[in-house]
């Protein structure tokens, strides 16, 4: 937060300067409560828990003296009220004109409120005391005048009063347990309670003031809404707005307790009329923007290749970058209220202001230790949760543990492309900060013209107006009707016609109790009243090492709302514990190897085996523990045997590479599995270029393999494993190009390309160019199902006929749906179309999938279900041929495909301006649409096309769908699609795909390695939907359709202005012969001379004589 008064230059981003004297120290406090969270939660929540039990006990709010003793007076008197009569009034009660009248006499009027449904069995019997009973009309309260003097005494001796009871062998007595009456029934009993105190205050109150507070506080609560709303754009719906309020709240706890300490008066009236304009002006953007923080600085380590960055990293690197502004911030907004404390202001301003100034110093402090332990907790469960989830969707598609295990750790939470931008948001809109400003300085600006208005017209208002903000003994502010309450009694004393000073106490109320459950000590707490001389040495931490905190603690869980947070609090722990438990399991990492690379030394190894030879140079290790081999301690050469021996003993990662590649040509070791026996996935790919490079049978063709230019080094080649390539060599580049931007939805997107086929991404830029200039793409999804189609097969077609006829039902439906959804977490069966052709039965299942394209997911469930059909539902004569029966259908032209869908249905359009067609595209409206007639409809129709009637959608879809880890194969049916080209009534051209089948993922697949990961990440789709499984792969599916949209469209304007062939020449697609870079002729060589050249090498090599 910046501070909205301040000029520019000081709210501006900075680095922190090198005087800065903040930083390294909430750094330090940051560090080590993230290094330990829950023991600083548990601190802070007992420090917390015992402040409130002591402001309980104290009643700390708008105290004052009794009297010449100096001591403090006891709870029961907050909320009391004060009137007069003399000869100055007139004979009449008027409130806070004690010092008007002149030699009265000084009364309290105390009422006791006894239950009345204990009154008929247990009758009070009040002691005897120099206090005069009055009548009252409710006959379970008595009222007494007691000498103002004698109050403290009054008070002790009613603190238990005996009960006659009718009940034999029953000892009973009254107890008082607070200063106030209160509803001592339910819930609805005191919010009437409440609703009439507040009614009575605001009838009391000026209009002004009225309308002020409830602007005050509807902007305080509009405060809490916009805190959770950007804590929600940040990732957590509620826990991280939710600590934001409660450590407000210990803030405001402690504040309270070291004011109250400090011996500074807090007038609860006025706080309750500072405090909402104190949270509008602050605010809580510190909070967001430290929060914010440390997600871009986790984001930062991670871009670093810091892949092991922690969150407490993390958040040391965010409050080393924001801390300064922060708690400048901070400072600056403590010293003006420390100016307002020490100013001469009367009207209780001082106080707030210095009550307001150790808010903010707590709410600091808090913010970087309890804060900060919290969000380090919540961004590891986030972070679990997000692992735990990315690793199972994998599994179903069918990745290995290992695998899934390792994509799910590099794509951990948070990740780039959160929103991290500088906008507030106000109930889902955006709004810039400097408006946040502006609000702020009016809010500052109408707060400070009250106060002025009230201090100049104190002069001008009514004595008895309860509107002027006063403390002191003289001058406290009733809480109260004094005549509703105690109208009857007033007109008694009245009666008198002696100058009075009444102080009229709120109602004491009682409660029948045992008369052994409650021993004096424990009383003497719990009634809300002390004797003087508990308030002289009421230290929190004196008398006995932790004894007054121990026995507040203990003393908390007997009130009745902080024992049941308590309660509940233990249960939410329990709970957390609980979850992290099951969470760890799943998050295990397993043993890795050790990360600091010993010395060692790389020497030639001789093999002596039965044909001789040298190896190639390779560090040596001991296999047993790793450790690095001195030369003089490995053998200078090995045989086979020996080199059998070791690969037998699981030592294989011991042989050199010369020795490994020997044993593989020679087919000790197969060939599909070297990642397993070395453990080393790149090590694996060398020797398997080395041995497709020997082997004799290809060696003519494949010999120049080992040292090709085809790539194989900085790979990460475990991803690959058991998910995506077996066999491995190498990896095949590709280029990648970026069309765009262009808007789809509202949004701009780059598209990426991968393609050897010039101009296509400067084709699909044009039309994307196009596309903007009319406002940009718009799509719809129309459907969204993967298929599988088995096959089964009946005895005869009657049988056959019965199980299609059993499918349709309601209850065959249902039955398979059942069976199909016990699978997977996210397959869901929608739908099932089955065909019939003699005694064969062909089955589409229709799923959803999650973010998942969802082939692997799919199979199990389908495998599933007719396993159920065959085993429980009466078909056990059915032959299931195969889970494939090309109904699907997958790979392969089909009708199907185009008439019902398969994958996600999209529809995407958009409107081009004739001016832009011109401009841009270098055609008519009227040519396009004739072009797209004359070879969209017509031609494909001709060549009997099915789903193509389109220029060339799988051009963008292969290139798409390579560069995102998408199955190319699947281009087949994805391409399906038809353009259809329209004139509007103002002349402009509307374009639009129409695209069925587009079968893609974000999840498992080829979109698991990293190269594709970062392609999606550049999307926004990357992974699982954190909060809807299927948006990632719905929107990338919208993206396709798009960049389909603007490829056809440019190359349709292309081919009707005849542009198509020049554009190819101009981007070099075809060159004039010359002399630089027309090839020599090459000398015809006899097809096994090759073959014999290298294969005398190689036995050169290897010491052999043919």
């Amino acid at each position: 937060m910046h501070l909205p008064f301040l000029p520019p230059s000081l709210t501006t981003k900075k680095p922190p300067p090198k005087w800065d004297p903040f930083t390294p120290a909430f750094s330090r406090l940051s560090q080590s409560a993230t290094a330990h969270p829950v023991q600083t939660m548990v601190i802070v929540a007992l420090l917390a828990s015992t402040t409130y039990i002591q402001m309980l006990e104290n009643s700390l709010f708008d105290r004052s003296s009794w009297g010449q003793s100096g001591s403090k007076r006891a709870d029961l008197m907050d909320g009391s009220a004060r009137v007069s009569v003399g000869q100055e009034t007139g004979w009449q009660w008027k409130e806070n004109t004690a010092d008007e009248v002149t030699g009265a006499k000084h009364v309290a009027l105390v009422s006791l409120s006894f239950p009345p449904q204990s009154l008929a069995t247990s009758s009070p019997v009040l002691p005897s005391t120099s206090a005069t009973e009055l009548e009252s009309e409710d006959p379970a309260t008595k009222v007494f005048s007691v000498p103002y003097d004698e109050l403290p005494g009054f008070i002790s001796s009613i603190k238990v009063v005996p009960a006659e009871s009718t009940e034999e062998g029953a000892t009973k007595q009254y107890t008082m347990q607070t200063g106030r009456k209160s509803s001592s029934g339910n819930l609805i009993s005191r919010a009437e309670d409440a609703v009439r105190n507040v009614w009575d205050l605001i009838q009391n109150a000026d209009s002004l003031d009225v309308v002020i507070m409830a602007l005050g506080y509807i902007s305080m609560h509009l405060s809490f809404i916009s805190l959770f709303l950007q804590m929600r754009r940040l990732g957590s719906n509620f826990w991280l707005g939710a600590t934001v309020l409660i450590s407000s709240t210990f803030a405001f706890l402690f504040a309270s307790i070291v004011t109250h300490k400090l011996g500074v008066p807090i007038n609860m009236v006025l706080l309750s009329e500072g405090l909402p304009f104190l949270v509008v002006i602050i605010g809580f953007e510190k909070p967001i923007v430290l929060t914010r923080a440390v997600l871009d600085a986790h984001i930062n380590l991670r871009n670093k290749s810091n892949v092991n960055a922690s969150i407490q990293s993390a958040v040391v690197a965010a409050v080393q970058e924001t801390g300064f502004l922060i708690v400048r911030d901070y400072v600056i907004e403590i010293a003006i209220l420390a100016v307002g404390a020490a100013s001469g202001v009367q009207g209780g301003l001082r106080q707030f202001c210095f009550l307001a100034a150790w808010i903010l110093t707590f709410d600091c402090i808090l913010l970087f230790s309890f804060y900060t332990a919290i969000l380090s907790v919540k961004l590891e469960i986030n972070r679990i949760k997000r692992h735990v989830a990315l690793r199972k969707a994998l599994e179903e598609d069918g990745v290995s543990h290992r695998v899934a295990e390792s994509v799910a750790k590099s794509n951990e939470w948070p990740r780039a492309g959160a929103d991290t931008d500088e906008t507030t948001s106000v109930f889902g809109a955006k709004v810039k900060d400097s408006s946040i400003r502006s609000f702020k300085i009016w809010m500052v600006a109408g707060f400070f013209l009250v106060n002025l208005i009230n201090l100049f017209t104190l002069p001008y208002r009514d004595a008895t107006s309860t509107t002027v903000l006063t403390t002191g003994a003289d001058s406290m502010v009733s809480e109260m009707n004094v005549f509703q309450a105690a109208g009857k009694q007033l007109e008694q004393l009245l009666a008198s016609r002696e100058a009075l000073t009444v102080t009229v106490l709120q109602p004491i109320v009682y409660q029948l109790q045992h008369a052994s459950i409650f021993p004096s000590s424990v009383l003497d707490a719990a009634q809300g009243y002390h004797p003087n001389s508990a308030y002289e040495n009421a230290e929190l931490f004196t008398e006995g090492p932790g004894s007054k905190m121990v026995d507040s603690i203990l003393r908390s869980l007997n009130d009745p709302v902080l024992g049941k947070w308590i309660i509940a609090s233990l249960i939410i722990s329990l709970a957390f514990n609980g979850y992290l438990f099951n969470a760890a399991r799943y998050s295990l990492k397993e043993p890795t190897e050790r990360s600091e690379k010993t010395q060692v030394v790389e020497r030639i190894v001789t093999v002596n085996c039965t044909c001789g030879g040298k190896g190639e140079a390779r560090p040596t290790t001991n296999g047993t523990n790793g450790e690095a081999v001195k030369p003089e301690e490995v053998q200078s050469s090995r045989t086979i045997a020996e080199c059998e021996v070791l690969l037998k003993a699981k030592r294989a990662k011991d042989l050199t590479n010369a020795e490994l590649v020997e044993l593989a040509v020679r087919k000790k070791i197969p060939g599909y599995a070297l990642e397993k026996t070395l453990g080393d996935s790149t090590r694996a790919v060398v020797i398997r270029r080395a041995m497709v490079a020997r082997d004799k049978a290809t060696i003519d063709r494949t010999g120049r393999l080992e040292h090709s230019l085809l790539p194989y080094k900085d790979y990460d080649y475990d991803r690959v494993l058991g998910a995506c390539c077996e066999n491995v060599i190498g990896y095949m580049p590709l280029p990648l190009g970026l069309a765009g931007p262009m808007t789809i939805d509202g949004e701009e997107f780059y598209i990426p390309m991968a393609t050897t086929e010039g101009v296509l991404v400067a084709s699909t830029s044009r039309g994307a160019k196009a596309i903007n200039m009319g406002g940009g793409a718009v799509t719809i999804l129309t459907g969204d199902g993967m298929t599988r189609g088995p096959v089964v097969q009946f005895p005869n077609v009657r049988r056959a006929g019965t199980a299609k006829n059993w499918i349709d039902s309601e209850e065959g439906t249902k039955a398979l749906q059942t069976a199909f959804n016990s699978t997977s977490r996210f397959a869901r069966l929608k739908s099932i179309k089955v065909a019939i052709a003699g005694t064969y039965l062909y089955i589409r299942f229709k799923t959803t999938t999650g973010d998942a394209m969802g082939m692997n997911m799919i199979s199990k469930g389908v495998e599933a279900a007719l396993s159920a059909m065959q085993q429980e539902c009466g078909f056990d004569d059915m032959d299931i041929i195969s889970v494939s029966g090309n109904y699907c259908t997958d790979k392969k032209p089909a009708a199907i495909n185009w008439i019902d869908g398969r994958g996600k249905s999209v529809v995407a359009e958009a409107i081009i301006p004739a001016h832009v067609c011109q401009s841009v595209l270098k055609c008519g409206v009227d040519d396009i649409i004739s072009l797209n007639t004359a070879k969209n409809y017509i031609g494909s129709a001709m060549a009997g096309s099915i789903g193509g009637f389109n220029a060339h959608a799988a051009n963008i879809v292969t290139a798409v769908f390579l560069a995102t880890g998408q199955d190319p194969a699947q281009n087949v049916e994805s391409s399906n699609c038809i353009t259809v080209m329209n004139k509007t009534p103002e002349g402009n051209l509307s374009i639009s795909v129409s695209m069925p089948s587009i079968e893609v993922g974000t999840v498992g697949g080829g979109t698991i390695l990293e190269p594709q990961g970062a392609v999606l990440d550049m999307l926004g789709v990357r992974g699982p939907h954190l909060t809807n499984p299927g948006d990632n792969a719905r929107r990338l599916a919208r993206i396709v359709a798009a960049a389909v949209l603007a490829g056809e469209l440019s190359l349709n304007s292309a081919l009707a202005a005849g542009h198509l062939v020049q554009s190819h020449m101009a981007h070099n697609r075809s060159q004039p012969t010359t002399r630089t870079n027309t090839p020599a002729p090459t000398p015809v060589i006899e097809a096994g001379s090759v073959a014999k050249t290298l294969t005398a090498s190689l036995d050169q090599q290897r010491g052999i004589t043919r």
